[in-house]
């Protein structure tokens, strides 16, 4: 995916939210809740009740033993310098956000492809983001750069006060290192801009109170010309206030060619998206099946991965395809468009990303959750050729970023045991070599990695991965920490993680990841398969996994540990409150737990389309059989959770979080909850707060399973 592309893309997942007090009066399941209050983010009352919760936990976690050492631990990994940069390719340069103990909120800085090849590359300061912080009373949050295509000379800033999805953009001129003064300059909000020229650029937000939908997304794109003020800004499309899903954005998409095309996305549901594509007559409709998004733009071709199959001129294409339709055609009659196969999954097989170069498409596909890159290449005569890049097997790939005025990419190969390695490739010649190593951070040399499978409840064979010592003994001793998300589709894959290795690996732990349903790992029917009133078969693929690890001795409750985030943190809340036998630990991370209610809560009325709605009955009485808030119950002997949050995050909200510990002390059961004041839907705003929930996490679970 191009690198602007995947800035839109990522911006389709911030939110917009009404204030938590308007939405305390709505909803259905509000009578009888007797902790709404804490609805109430910034509230006197719920504030208190956080600082007193913070102290209680902190006094628990920040005092034992085990903290002070697993803190360094933590600190020194997310801080080491020696860390491989994330380069990212802006006008021929390599650029790379950097944050270490120095760098506190982080820069921006630059080098040549040259430099950043070698061992010890010089970086110019682009940006400091710690400078800008302390001169403008804000703590500052980096939160990306959208730069003008072809010249790349300005870039659309985007930064956020303490991690929150709301940010503030500005222009900055690369030549200059400094904000344009006059420039293009948005006052925080939850937007999305997209450039149109070098003087006009595309913003959807909330131009007026009232213009968001139901689930608080923006449905209006004005166009805004170089020095005029917002106010200014002309309308060029509307959506309805009634849309769903994640709201209406503008997408800029080019290619080395030079051929350039202004998309606009109006989602109408969770994963059911109109596309237009803006024409000098306005914006045009695109006959696309609705399940389906765009992927780039390659040798004038507009590509499109599909969800669902679509039937177009008598030719069926699967879900999971990648197919191209030509950008001239669809000009000319974008209701009559006639799309072209690029790729098809096969069995047990998902495409995973989509990146380009000048003339050519990078595919990143999974098989059996194990990584490949494919190099496709357009032909004149309206095909592609491929070829299979000669990566490391058994790892997860990712394509950092492309150089889209050449043929050069950046790849990084990973797995459990093996640090990341950084690959260049040259796509013209089709040479790759290995620029950088990240040193390892933990002694994997005890340990190992197996891909088993269990079986859920319905029959589907669920497979996991487990890291483990090489000479575990199978007697159910063995302290085991048991991960999976389950949701919109997201894949998860082998990864080092530093922090894990050494605060938990090195420890004797064993970690597994479980590929349960509601992901991407084997492409759109393992998500399908557990959206709505179906989800209950994600919950019991998590299950089974847990249960076939007993089964099989490599753990049992008294040693089992569960963590997940947000869509898994409702993963580890269902688990928490449907199988409290199973578990001696649940860390439990931001997460969605009172689903009756989650539709008033931030941006959660924009997921009804893989949760299901408390407005259509049969969907509200699943979501009633399977919330954890609604579903605690007294007389239950629970294992006592770690619950955290963050104050900042106006994604999914602290509310839940809050809520489920409060009537956890209710009930008189054990817990642990901690609220971080920074970071937005994360574990904190910078490195240090970032290892210090980290080290809680750990305490919290070396204590529990290993004593």
């Amino acid at each position: 995916m191009s690198r602007y592309l995947a800035f839109a893309v990522l911006s389709s997942l911030l939110v917009m939210t009404a204030s938590a007090a308007a939405q305390t009066a709505q909803g259905g399941a509000d009578a009888g809740d007797p902790f709404l209050w804490l609805e109430d983010v910034h509230g006197a009352r719920a504030t208190a009740w956080v600082k007193a919760e913070n102290a209680k936990t902190l006094g628990v976690l920040q005092t034992d033993p085990n903290f002070p050492a697993l803190y360094a631990d933590a600190l020194k990994i997310a801080q080491a310098k020696d860390r491989i940069p994330t380069p990212e390719f802006i006008a021929r340069a390599v650029y790379n956000f950097w944050q270490d103990d120095d760098h506190v909120r982080g820069i921006w800085r630059h080098t040549t492809p040259v430099d950043f090849a070698g061992p010890s590359p010089t970086w110019t300061t682009t940006l400091d983001l710690d400078a800008l912080a302390k001169a403008e009373n804000a703590n500052w949050v980096w939160k990306g750069a959208d730069c003008f295509w072809p010249a790349e000379n300005r870039c659309l800033v985007s930064l956020s006060d303490g991690g929150e999805d709301a940010v503030t953009v500005r222009e900055f001129d690369l030549a200059s290192g400094s904000f344009v003064y006059g420039g293009f300059a948005l006052p925080r909000g939850k937007q999305r801009v997209a450039w149109e020229n070098a003087d006009s650029i595309l913003i959807s937000r909330e131009w007026s109170p009232g213009d968001l939908t139901s689930s608080g997304y923006p449905f209006i794109v004005k166009r805004l010309q170089r020095g005029q003020p917002l106010s200014s800004a002309v309308e060029v499309f509307r959506g309805a206030k009634t849309d769903g899903g994640y709201g209406v954005q503008p997408l800029a998409l080019h290619d080395g060619a030079g051929h350039y095309a202004i998309l606009i996305a109006r989602p109408i549901s969770t994963f059911e998206t109109e596309y237009y594509l803006l024409t000098r007559s306005g914006p045009q409709k695109l006959s696309l099946p609705l399940e389906s998004q765009p992927s780039g733009l390659v040798a004038g071709r507009l590509l499109f991965s599909l969800q669902k199959p679509w039937s177009a001129n008598a030719t069926t294409f699967p879900a999971g395809s990648l197919v191209s339709v030509d950008l001239s055609a669809a000009t000319s009659q974008p209701q009559h468009l006639t799309p072209a196969l690029v790729y098809a999954p096969g069995p047990r097989e998902t495409l995973e990303g989509v990146d380009q170069t000048s003339s050519q498409l990078l595919l990143t596909t999974y098989e059996n959750v194990r990584g490949r890159i494919w190099l496709y290449t357009p032909t004149i005569e309206g095909g592609w050729s491929k070829q299979r890049l000669d990566l490391p097997d058994n790892s997860s790939l990712i394509v950092n970023d492309t150089d889209q005025h050449g043929e050069t990419a950046y790849i990084t190969a990973t797995s459990f045991l093996t640090p990341p390695t950084l690959w260049q490739l040259d796509a013209g010649d089709r040479s790759l070599k290995i620029i950088k190593t990240s040193p390892p951070r933990f002694d994997a040399s005890k340990d190992v990695v197996e891909q088993r499978e269990a079986t859920s409840k319905d029959g589907t064979k669920i497979p996991y991965f487990i890291v483990h010592p090489r000479n575990m003994i199978l007697d159910g001793n063995n302290p085991t920490l048991l991960y999976a998300y389950g949701g919109f589709d997201i894949s998860e894959t082998p990864n080092y993680n530093g922090t894990l290795g050494k605060l938990w690996l090195e420890r004797g732990g064993v970690y597994v990841l479980a590929n349960i349903r509601g992901g991407g790992e084997f492409g759109p029917a393992w998500h399908q398969a557990g959206l709505t009133t179906h989800r209950q078969r994600i919950y019991d693929d998590f299950a089974a996994v847990a249960q076939d690890l007993i089964a099989t001795k490599v753990t049992s409750p008294r040693r089992l540990g569960i963590e997940g985030g947000s869509n898994g943190g409702l993963l580890m809340g269902v688990e928490f409150t449907q199988h409290p036998e199973l578990w001696h630990a649940v860390d439990i991370q931001v997460p969605l737990l009172d689903m009756l209610r989650f539709e008033q809560i931030e941006a959660g009325a924009s997921w009804t389309g893989e949760y299901g709605s408390v407005s259509n009955p049969e969907q509200r009485a699943f979501l009633a059989s399977i919330s954890p808030y609604n579903n605690l119950k007294p007389g239950v002997t629970y294992p006592e959770p770690f619950i955290w949050t963050t104050t900042k995050d106006d994604r999914v909200g602290p509310q839940h979080a809050r809520k489920f510990a409060a009537k956890l002390a209710a009930l008189h059961d054990p817990y642990l909850f901690y609220e971080v004041v920074e970071g937005g839907h994360g574990a904190g705003a910078n490195l240090r707060e970032r290892a210090f929930t980290s080290a809680l996490e750990m305490t919290y679970l070396v204590r529990k399973l290993m004593y």
